[in-house]
């Protein structure tokens, strides 16, 4: 649940904004030009203290979809208990948005799995690289586009051994 007064807070300082709630879950959606002075807003002034989660959507193939990808950035005030999804869209070839690791240090790693996963990147990151893939590894597996059964990119990796002892 959210106050009333969050909403009201942020739609009056970010009038470009757009809300939306579905069962007592309320989203924000957020132009990537401002998603980092929103994120300072909701710290800073709305007390959200916790990035719970970062994620991404392809939204290759949706019916009625506008853009390609969604950045899911989950939030929380653990004074008040209030929840705040943020959603912020990207189209290529523009994948980059602020990173949001200068407010939440936990968003470091969470940020990292989505540049692995879906080739997001985070402007300002201390340290974007692949977290989940080695570096060779050039494709983005849970884009879409990309097929289930690969590309044949495993063939070509170094074979790793652990040595006994």
């Amino acid at each position: 649940m959210i106050k009333p007064e969050t909403i009201t807070a942020l739609g009056e300082r970010f009038p470009a904004v757009r809300f939306s709630e579905f069962r007592d879950q309320h989203r924000a959606a957020v132009p990537a030009a401002e998603l980092a002075e929103v994120f300072a807003f909701v710290k800073e002034t709305r007390g959200f203290d916790l990035l719970v989660d970062v994620t991404c959507v392809d939204y290759l193939n949706y019916r009625n979809a506008e853009d390609r990808f969604g950045l899911v950035y989950l939030l929380a005030n653990t004074t008040t208990n209030e929840r705040l999804t943020l959603r912020v869209y990207v189209n290529e070839p523009n994948l980059s948005v602020p990173s949001a690791t200068p407010f939440w240090k936990g968003a470091n790693w969470l940020e990292r799995e989505v540049y692995d996963m879906f080739g997001i990147e985070f402007a300002g990151h201390p340290d974007l690289r692949r977290i989940l893939l080695p570096d060779e590894f050039t494709a983005h597996p849970l884009r879409k586009d990309y097929p289930l059964q690969g590309r044949g990119e495993r063939h070509n990796f170094p074979v790793l051994t652990r040595e006994e002892g």
